[in-house]
Parts: structure tokens; sequence; C-alpha cells
């Protein structure tokens, strides 16, 4: 069945990497893992590139994941970006008069439109058979029906988290949640090579 797999970043990181010893993930090897009986056509990821604001090594360590998904032929990178702002919010414990405080506000925006607008334009190309999502965002749950229910393809949820949202769950054909022994499985080699020369899993991964 040909397929192809969305990935949101960030609800893949935050669902099950953050804290966790398997961010140096090989994402081909992971779907491969959980899909085997499918031929997975492209794996379609979708980020922002970080700022060094809270942390100065972030946007090093991000960038050279990008960089080791860019080995990978099948997968294609697609960015949005990041609004910041500020905003004024109350304290959670006043101390004094004042209890409002301004705050810098970050956003993500892009990811989840990106990836809404992909899945549908590729059904409407007959592109794939079936689809996967990586992500537990209910704001998916329209494009994702309509893939279903109007363009007739199979869909599919792989959900990095421990919960899951029971309105992408009713559109879903098929299901999947990302265990802890998929991930270990399914990492890169700390050496890598491209292009540009050699390089290695950052050593705050490690």
């Amino acid at each position: 069945m040909r397929t192809i797999v969305y990935i949101d970043g960030f609800n893949l990181y935050y669902g099950c990497l953050r804290r966790t010893p398997f961010k140096w993930l090989d994402v081909r090897k992971l779907c491969e893992l959980l899909l085997p009986k499918n031929d997975i056509l492209q794996i379609k990821y979708f980020t922002a590139r970080v700022s060094a604001r809270e942390d100065p090594q972030q946007p090093f360590r991000q960038q050279t994941y990008l960089r080791a998904l860019q080995t990978l032929s099948n997968v294609e990178i697609h960015y949005g970006h990041f609004l910041v702002h500020k905003v004024r919010l109350p304290l959670a414990e006043p101390n004094g008069p004042d209890r409002w405080a301004h705050v810098l506000k970050t956003e993500e925006k892009g990811s989840d439109v990106n990836l809404a607008a992909h899945l549908l334009h590729d059904a409407h190309l007959d592109r794939f058979d079936a689809a996967a999502i990586v992500s537990n965002d209910s704001d998916l749950a329209t494009p994702l029906a309509i893939v279903r229910n109007e363009i007739r393809k199979k869909t599919g949820l792989i959900n990095p988290h421990e919960d899951r949202s029971r309105q992408l769950a009713r559109h879903a054909d098929f299901y999947r949640t990302i265990r802890k022994g998929a991930l270990a499985a399914a990492q890169f080699p700390d050496r890598l090579v491209d292009a540009a020369g050699e390089f290695h899993r950052p050593p705050t991964w490690t």
C-alpha cells in the first residue's frame, strides 16, 4: 500500500522524545518498524527553526538533527516559524500590589497548517493509498476526515503521546502508539556522513 507519513516534529518531540535518550531518531526506521506492511514512499517532517533565547546550544542541536534527517533519501523537511511577542499575564502568586507581569510568549506557527495542506494536496493528486499522521493534535481532525470520507483514502495515526485525541482517532483506519522499544531500535548511528563531511550526534544528547 503506497503510504506517505506526515510528522509534526514538535508534537513528536514533546510527546515522546523530550527528556529521553532517544532524540537522535531515524524517523524512516521508526516508520518502517511501525508500518512493516506499508510501502513508505515519502516522509514529510514539519518543524520550525528554534532560537538561542533560552538555550544557546539548542539551534546547533536542532540543525545537526535536521542535517541527519537530510541523509534519508525519502524525507522532506518543511518549515513553519516562531512568533515572539510581549503579553501581560496575571501572576500565579502575587507579591504586593502588582498582580500582573509582562512576559515574552513564543508560539510556533505553520507546522499544523503546512501538514494539513500537504496531506490534502497529496490526497487530491492520488500520491498515496494511505496517509499516516505522527501527531496528537486535534486541529488535524477535519483534514483527516476529508481525506478519509471524501477522497476515500486510508488514514492512520501514529501517536507520540500517552493519551490520544478522540477527535483524531475517530477518523483513523489504523492506530499505532510509539513505545520506547521502537524508539531505541530506531536511532541513527552516532557518526554520519553527508556531502559536507562527517558529523556526530550532539554530545549533550548522549
